[in-house]
Order: C-alpha cells, then structure tokens, then sequence
C-alpha cells in the first residue's frame, strides 16, 4: 500500500512513541517482579491484554477487519503461539528478577541474529557472509555485556543468562507468528496468543499466589495496567499500523530503539546505571542487527492481507 511522503512521515511519531511505551513496559514489568511473582505478572498482563486486544479486533476496524478464528488453527494457536509465548515470559520476567531492565532489553534485541541463524544454510555467499558477520557481531555484542558478570561470584551472571536464553525464546515465538500468519493478520496472532499463554500459565500463576501474598498496592496495579494498555493495546496497534503501510524491515528497525528507551526509563524511574558496558554491547548487537536486515532470496509468509512479515515484536 502506498503513502504520500506526508502520510509516510506520520508515521514515524507513531513508531516512536511505540518504541517509548515499550521501553516503560519493560521498565515496568522489572518493577512488578520485585515484589509479584513472575508468572502471575505476566499470566495476568496477558490475558488483560489479550481480551482487551479482541475486543478491539471484534468491535472496531482498527487492527483490521474481524473474522473468527479458522477450527483448524486452534490447536497451532494453543502450542506454537500460546505455549511458546508462555515459555518466553516465563523466561523474560525470571530474568528481570536477577538483573536491569535495559540489559534484558539489550538482550532482546539480538533475537533477530538468532532468528536469521534458524533459517538455515545461506543460499549463497555474500548472503552467508551477512548472516554471520551479524551473528558475530550480536555475540561480541552479548560477550561484552555478561563477561562483567561471570566473574562475579554472587551468580549475578543469572539474569544475563537467562536474558539471553529468553531472547532466543522469543525468535522462536517469532517464527510461530510467522507461520500462523499465512492465516491471521499480526493483531489476532498476538491477541490469540496471549490469552492462551495466560491459560497455560494460569496452575503455576496459582501456586504462586500460595505461596508467596501478593501486594495490592495502588502503585503496583497502576504499573500493570500500564503494561496491559500501553505496552500491550496501544503500543501494538500502532506497530500493526505501520505495519500495514510500510514493508516490515523498514519497521523493524525501530526495535534497535527499545533497549534505548529501556534504559532512559530505568535510569530515570528505578535509578539504574548507565555503563559503559552497556553502551559498547548496544552498538555491537544493534550493528548486527543492521547486518542482518538485508534482503533475503525468501522472505517467508506473510501478513495477511498486507503482503508483509508479521511482527511478534509488540509483546517485549
């Protein structure tokens, strides 16, 4: 679909203010996990975010036209988009627990290295050399940022692992959107599979709640409620939106700001250091990640009815 420059431009605002939302999610949801347990924190966002997210898709055309959910999708949705989204945040708010919001941020952002690497064998040389100078890169990028922390002896290593382990999860998921998006636009695949992530996730959520009180404190359901509306409703609409005009790698480059906008929230909101560390491993996985957005000979299924990737990105 085309746009006329000035169209194409109001674009950007929208992008960037998604990027921003997210970068308060993440801070957010590191706020929840100090004093919440982790899989209820992100059981709960997801089955809000989801149900709101449906609600949207049924009652208005903003994320697209509605249509129900094809019978022969539903187990897809329950195992590769449900489980492997509940397998991710798991991993994701753990990893928050044991270190700073930007670093599980920076973290995230090197899932496309590991996405590209999944592809398989390149198909010629230049497109290998490509593939693995980014990979390169996005590893000296992650060396970089956990070598600090290996040789401390207090296993503060932990969250950097499981940041890691966690971005790795979530390329996974990114290919499971993929694949359910040859019969879903982005919106359903995520809607869809947050509230079934939330089911999944819901026995571990309630022996959480046994055996650890949670806190009902006003700050702590106004950061959630965020997360759920800000994080998840608005900041997704406005990436689909993009998404339905722009080609996805264009829009895509707007994930190299999220750990950006992570650490200007953490720094600001919960006091986190900004190091140099950080700042060297920013600029050697966000140069992978450049690396690795070249043109592909396959560019895989597409959204549909856009003619675009989908975009597992609106869930950090």
């Amino acid at each position: 679909m085309s746009l006329s420059v000035a169209s194409s431009r109001r674009l950007v605002p929208g992008l960037l203010l998604a990027v921003f939302l997210w970068g308060g999610n993440n801070t957010g949801v590191r706020y929840l996990v100090r004093e919440w347990p982790p899989v209820f924190t992100g059981s709960t966002r997801f089955l809000l975010a989801g149900l709101l997210l449906l609600a949207v898709l049924r009652w208005t055309r903003w994320l697209g036209n509605w249509q129900p959910v094809p019978r022969e999708l539903d187990r897809a949705l329950w195992w590769r988009g449900g489980f492997s989204l509940a397998a991710y945040i798991v991993i994701f708010n753990e990893a928050l627990r044991h270190t700073s919001a930007s670093h599980v941020a920076l973290l995230l952002a090197a899932s496309p290295i590991w996405a590209l690497l999944w592809e398989g064998r390149p198909a010629c040389l230049r497109q290998g050399l490509r593939r693995y100078g980014a990979a390169l890169l996005g590893l000296g990028g992650v060396a970089v940022l956990v070598a600090p922390s290996l040789a401390d002896t207090h296993w503060s290593w932990k969250g950097e692992l499981l940041g890691l382990l966690a971005s790795v999860l979530w390329a996974h998921f990114g290919r499971q959107c993929r694949w359910l998006g040859q019969s879903l636009n982005g919106a359903e695949v995520t809607a869809h599979s947050m509230w079934r992530a939330a089911v999944w996730l819901a026995p571990w959520a309630a022996m959480e709640l046994l055996k650890q009180p949670v806190p009902w404190r006003g700050d702590l359901l106004a950061v959630q409620a965020y997360c759920v509306l800000a994080g998840g409703v608005v900041a997704f609409g406005l990436w689909t939106h993009a998404l339905r005009h722009w080609e996805a790698s264009r829009v895509l480059l707007f994930n190299n700001l999220i750990p950006v906008t992570t650490m200007a929230w953490a720094a600001w909101w919960l006091h986190e250091p900004v190091t140099v560390t950080f700042v060297a491993a920013l600029l050697l996985i966000g140069a992978g990640v450049w690396l690795g957005q070249g043109p592909r000979p396959d560019a895989g299924p597409t959204l549909k009815g856009t003619g675009l990737p989908p975009s597992p990105t609106a869930v950090p």
